[in-house]
């Protein structure tokens, strides 16, 4: 069995414009301070990392690794999370998610599809000249729009659309394997890939592929009011990114699983900072432990009455406590012998 790593934090919730959240120094020392050990950087944030330059060159990956070490850090895992989500839009959201491309994509679907998809490239190739093998990102999706199929879905829909969709990434996924990266789905809601099933789907149109991996997060799972544990034992093998992050779902008479349209502290299904919510963790790091998951494990947080500093900071120390440090002997091996197969075969009678 192996050690988990951490604790590490995701930036993507604490970047902003005040130090010491506006530079990758600044927000460095803050996290470094707060004991986390490595940090997942959103690669959409220019701050943070120049995309263009770490596709291509190695000595400006091995500089920014640099600069991260001199705070104690380690650099986890890249992501594209929002790139990744216009790989494949339908055009009900096209207005909303063009937010996600520069402005001059706007209003241009096809062109902002290839952009993200370049994107994602842009992404691997850095994680491979930063000496990464796990890079964390969403699907997107064609037929969110239908999960809940009213009218009804006409046949052949979803089996089109997955095909369409493993189109859109195999080519991706190809680019991964040269580079010995996996390509890591954060399984989400409004995502194609939103649970177990979905992503069977998915990696039966993408033939398998051993690159189409994934981002545990257990909090999407109770929103979903899934069974977060038996899913580590049923993918275990394909999952490469762990996000650490809490939820609690407390449905009334009134509001249960898709939230009423009201705001995130209104809805049954909520984000929550770690040990504020309802997910087991103790029994997650257990699990992946047992199964000799070697990642990271990432805090991000996201809450709807906690505030972020604080979230940090407790986080840490949360993780800290719950990675276990894996035993390297049996506990009974104080009782063991030698062997000695005539002995055993006495004790079977034989």
């Amino acid at each position: 069995m192996k050690t988990i790593k951490g604790p590490a934090i995701f930036l993507a919730q604490f970047m902003g414009d005040q130090p010491p959240f506006n530079t990758l120094e600044s927000i460095c020392k803050w996290v470094a301070d707060l004991g986390y050990k490595g940090i997942q950087i959103p690669t959409w944030d220019n701050r943070l990392i120049d995309l263009e330059q770490a596709s291509t060159s190695k000595a400006y990956c091995d500089d920014l690794k640099g600069k991260v070490a001199s705070f104690g850090l380690e650099i986890t895992e890249l992501s594209t999370h929002l790139q990744g989500q216009l790989v494949a839009v339908h055009p009900a959201y096209d207005a909303m998610f063009d937010a996600f491309a520069p402005a001059a994509l706007h209003g241009k679907p096809k062109e902002r599809t290839e952009w993200a998809k370049d994107q994602v490239v842009k992404a691997i190739k850095s994680s491979a000249n930063l000496g990464l093998n796990a890079h964390a990102t969403f699907s997107g999706a064609l037929l969110w729009q239908t999960v809940y199929p009213w009218p009804q879905r006409p046949a052949g829909l979803v089996e089109l659309g997955f095909k369409e969709l493993a189109d859109r990434w195999v080519p991706i996924l190809n680019v991964a394997d040269e580079c010995g990266v996996d390509v890591c789905y954060e399984i989400h809601p409004g995502e194609d890939l939103h649970d177990g099933v979905s992503y069977e789907m998915f990696l039966e149109a993408a033939n398998n592929h051993s690159r189409a991996c994934l981002l545990y997060d257990p909090s999407h799972f109770v929103l979903q009011q899934l069974d977060y544990l038996q899913y580590i034992d049923f993918y275990h093998e394909r999952i490469k990114m762990f996000h650490v992050k809490d939820a609690e779902f407390n449905p009334t008479g009134k509001c249960g699983v898709y939230g009423g349209y009201q705001s995130w502290v209104n809805r049954a299904g909520r984000f929550r900072s770690l040990g504020d919510g309802q997910v087991d963790f103790a029994s997650i790091f257990s699990k992946l432990s047992q199964y000799d998951y070697a990642g990271w494990a990432v805090l991000e947080w996201e809450c709807c009455i906690k505030s972020p500093q604080q979230g940090a900071e407790e986080g840490s120390g949360f993780i800290a406590d719950h990675i276990i440090k894996v035993t390297e002997k049996a506990f009974d091996d104080f009782a063991a012998g030698d062997t000695d197969v005539e002995h055993l075969k006495k004790i079977l009678g034989i």
